[in-house]
């Protein structure tokens, strides 16, 4: 009967982007993990803008307006404005004319903390939910792409998102070992505006390093250079400066970031049963999330673990596909759920 009246809700709450699959309708939204808050002349915070809109905001907001990232590695930093982010995006995957709560199961990292459980399952409970489950985001990502998590084989998932990557191996609904480490597109960001500032004394935003990532960003030596124009303040001068680059140089930039994830891919494998490790073999690597998009990550991954890698057919989406599907097989959701 409740089905009926209302639809279950499957959240994958990103630290970059936060995706919103609704049962029988698919993905109803995804928007940047992003909230603007206008300040009055008395302190008070009011939500001005949310998502896509929110994010055209970082770095050109007056002094009154404050946005905000409420996700820092892969959890919950800021509750007050998370409460209300979640709340936006569960109001705009209602029902026309629900009435009432849904349930909703909400994506997490691997190794999530007691106290961060409660405070993800009290911020949904607070926007509206009827039940929260959290599933954890290696889990989800493998049954996206469409791994056989229930049969006694092993599968190896590796979910690069914003602010974690996630590498697990699962077998019979369970995660046999996994390693979380907090380097994912938002450090590779940063390691780009890093490297930017120091070799040419030039200050790009956040939004143009994650441009050039997106751009010319790579893992692995491909069979061109690229080359793209950068933007920003030059700290010498104090004027804007344009400057040309090419992909060997966010390369070399990204490198201590694409060698952690390396590092983590080899700590797993190395604690995965024999016997997994065989179906490893043959069967691959796979690669989730939006940093599975960085250039050349899988032939590099290929290169250093001398394993099939494969990027999953829509990595970004295959964490909130995978809770998605979990929601509509009840005996899977109970078992692979977090208590």
């Amino acid at each position: 009967m409740f089905s009926f009246f209302t639809s279950d809700i499957a959240i994958d709450l990103g630290t970059a982007n936060t995706l919103i699959y609704v049962k029988g309708e698919g993905i109803v939204a995804n928007e940047p993990s992003v909230v603007a808050v206008q300040k009055d002349t008395r302190g008070a915070k009011s939500v001005l803008a949310v998502g896509k809109a929110a994010k055209e905001m970082i770095g050109k907001a007056p002094i009154n307006i404050e946005v905000i990232r409420p996700l820092k590695d892969g959890v919950i930093a800021d509750f007050d404005v998370a409460q209300q982010m979640i709340r936006y995006f569960i109001k705009h995957a209602y029902k026309k004319g629900s009435f009432i709560k849904p349930r909703i199961a909400i994506g997490v990292p691997y190794g999530i903390t007691e106290v961060e459980k409660r405070t993800v399952k009290e911020a949904a409970a607070s926007a509206g939910a009827r039940e929260v489950f959290l599933v954890e985001q290696p889990m989800a990502a493998a049954v996206g792409a469409h791994l056989p998590v229930t049969e006694p084989t092993g599968n190896m998932i590796v979910d690069i998102g914003g602010g974690t990557t996630e590498v697990a191996v699962i077998s019979l609904a369970g995660i046999v070992c996994s390693q979380s480490v907090k380097i994912a597109g938002d450090k590779m960001d940063e390691a780009i505006t890093n490297y930017i500032k120091k070799k040419y004394n030039l200050q790009i935003g956040f939004k143009s390093a994650e441009q050039i990532k997106c751009t010319i960003g790579n893992a692995f030596p491909g069979e061109k250079k690229e080359f793209t124009e950068v933007k920003g303040l030059d700290l010498v001068a104090g004027i804007p400066k344009t400057i040309e680059m090419n992909s060997e140089e966010i390369r070399e930039s990204l490198s201590e970031c694409v060698g952690g994830i390396v590092q983590a891919v080899k700590a797993v494998l190395e604690k995965t049963p024999p016997q997994l490790a065989a179906d490893i073999v043959d069967k691959g690597i796979v690669l989730a999330g939006g940093g599975a998009l960085l250039k050349n990550l899988d032939i590099l991954l290929r290169e250093e673990t001398n394993l099939p890698v494969i990027i999953a057919e829509d990595p970004l989406k295959s964490v909130v596909v995978g809770i998605g599907r979990i929601l509509e097989d009840i005996d899977l959701l109970r078992t692979v759920s977090l208590t």
